[in-house]
């Protein structure tokens, strides 16, 4: 079937997918909005918690409905639950009452060893150009590493590692990563047209996050470096709750008002019981080029006294530099063009101590359920 509303058509599909309780997914309350990208069909189905066995055939069947309508697209297609608080010491949650059984635990991605998140409390503190350079110096360092882009608001992965071409999906539906200048690389940037703005609800970006950390070919790797969107959102919470975490690195600049972001990232992470690995401040002072002068522009120093106060590492510090920057426009980040360069040793230097963290150090699983 082919129609020139690819989600119209997918719609109308899903009128022959039946769901518990009876009724068509199609008329489902819980179903999200459907999206087409240029390879790809996404959307999400929302229920109850624990009702994930029971809704497993739907979820089989909706994918089903996307490869009959757009054979040419990728189904990326989850089921969204969200759990439950936990009930208080000596009492039982309604869902144990009512007999359904708990949310399914967290599972390790086949092939990966590690997996380390790069966050920031907000935005325009460099989180993703840390990120990229990060994982290209841990790369360096003979680490096998690949990067997810889980900033599904706003990618920029596709720009910082001069990535055109589109993901190939393999005929069994499971994407195949760009791979460029030695690592993995999966971004929902590189699946949509120039400018197109991806507005989607909470559960559907955590679908298709799910989805992309999932069903890529990741091969076998020591790390893999997880550029989160900024704040302290649903797909953070997500990431937590899908996957083991070895840690995660907190971004931010020097002056008080990024530190008051970075805190409760440092906060959030603790919560969901994810080790924090450290904090870097970017940003953290210029050098004129013609006079050589240092210059603190958002103050200095700031990050390494607030990790000092949080009781967790300092990291490093990297400078505010227009290499840096011109770097990551051209597609070529700095690690990767100017290797030798006193700011790629500052990222080495952050990757090192990333590595040194006891929580690196140990041997993780590398097949789910292993």
């Amino acid at each position: 079937m082919t129609s020139s509303d690819p989600a119209a058509a997918v719609r109308q599909a899903l009128f022959d997918v039946e769901v518990p309780g009876g009724g068509t997914l199609a008329d489902y309350p819980g179903l999200s909005e459907i999206v087409v990208t240029a390879n790809a069909i996404a959307f999400a189905i929302s229920i109850e918690p624990g009702m994930e066995k029971a809704f497993g055939p739907v979820l089989e069947a909706a994918r089903d409905a996307v490869a009959r309508t757009a054979p040419d697209k990728k189904p990326l297609v989850s089921l969204t639950a969200d759990a439950r608080p936990s009930a208080p010491p000596g009492r039982t949650s309604r869902a144990a009452q009512a007999g359904r059984p708990a949310p399914p635990p967290s599972e390790p991605v086949a092939g990966i060893r590690h997996i380390v998140t790069v966050a920031s409390g907000k935005g325009g503190v460099g989180k993703s150009t840390t990120a990229v350079n990060l994982a290209l110096a841990l790369a360096e360092s003979g680490q096998r590493v690949g990067i997810l882009d889980a900033d599904i608001y706003g990618p920029s992965l596709p720009k910082m590692l001069g990535i055109e071409d589109r993901p190939t999906v393999r005929a069994d539906g499971t994407f195949k990563p760009h791979e460029v200048f030695g690592l993995k690389v999966m971004s929902i940037g590189s699946m949509v047209e120039p400018g197109q703005a991806i507005v989607w609800r909470g559960p559907m970006a955590t679908a298709a996050l799910r989805q992309l950390l999932r069903e890529t070919e990741w091969g076998e790797l020591d790390i893999l470096v997880v550029d989160l969107p900024p704040g302290t959102g649903d797909v953070h919470i997500s990431i937590c709750q899908q996957v083991p975490l070895a840690g995660a690195v907190i971004v931010s600049t020097p002056q008080d008002l990024a530190l008051i972001d970075a805190r409760k990232a440092v906060d959030m992470f603790r919560r969901l019981d994810v080790p924090v690995l450290g904090i870097v401040e970017n940003m953290s002072y210029f050098v004129a080029p013609d006079t050589g002068k240092r210059y603190d522009i958002f103050g200095h120093g700031g990050a390494e006294k607030e990790a000092g106060a949080l009781g967790v590492p300092f990291l490093g510090a990297v400078p505010l530099d227009i290499a840096i920057r011109e770097s990551a426009d051209s597609g070529e980040p700095l690690v990767a063009a100017d290797p030798g360069s006193a700011h790629a040793g500052a990222y080495r230097q952050i990757a090192a101590s990333v590595l040194a963290e006891p929580a690196l150090a140990q041997q993780a699983p590398t097949e789910a359920g292993s």
